[in-house]
């Protein structure tokens, strides 16, 4: 008969991805992973705008 654990396990779906880092100053790979992500929604939200007023980012910055 198996002992029974009293702990829940846990599962692990982090393989291949770095551990928990944290916040630093300069380029640490948690400084670069926030700016990629913050890029990433950057980029989303400016196709949105593109998608929503039919007008580029030149034009909203007047290079037009």
């Amino acid at each position: 008969m198996q002992a029974m654990s009293t702990a829940p396990e846990q599962a692990s779906n982090t393989e291949g991805l770095p551990p928990a880092q944290e916040p630093g100053f300069g380029w640490t790979p948690y400084a670069e992973i926030i700016n990629g992500r913050f890029a990433m929604i950057g980029f989303v939200l400016l196709l949105a705008l593109e998608w929503v007023t039919h007008q580029d980012i030149f034009t909203w910055l007047g290079l037009r």
